[in-house]
């Protein structure tokens, strides 16, 4: 093997997964629909899921890729403490832009909390 079928399962791999995503994305909306109209057409009433404000979803946003930036700088701390390689932290640092994007997300959150109360 010459690296020619690494390159085929990336493509393979890079196109497959989001497809996957979507699908199941699309069949678990379809299987929440038809749970739904069978609970309507027993009479049962079913109560509407609130939407989340915008406040709420910065919030969200902002702690899911704060966390997870800071995770992905903290593991590859780890691994390059444990492996003796400084070039690993390379790595590490780019876990700087999602912690800044959840940073900005914290100050959206921030900024519509304070126009609502302001309002």
């Amino acid at each position: 093997m010459d690296g020619t079928i690494i390159g085929l399962v990336a493509v393979i791999m890079s196109l497959g997964i989001p497809l996957g995503a979507m699908y199941t994305y699309y069949r678990v909306r379809q299987l929440r629909t038809e749970e739904r109209l069978a609970a309507i057409a027993k009479g049962v009433t079913v109560p509407m899921e609130p939407e989340l404000s915008q406040a709420a979803r910065s919030r969200r946003a902002g702690i899911l890729l704060t966390c997870g930036a800071v995770g992905f700088i903290v593991a590859l701390g780890f691994i390059a403490q444990i492996e003796h390689e400084h070039d690993t932290w390379t790595a590490a640092a780019l876990g700087i832009i999602p912690l800044a994007i959840g940073i900005g997300y914290f100050v959206d959150f921030t900024l519509i909390r304070r126009d609502l109360h302001a309002s």
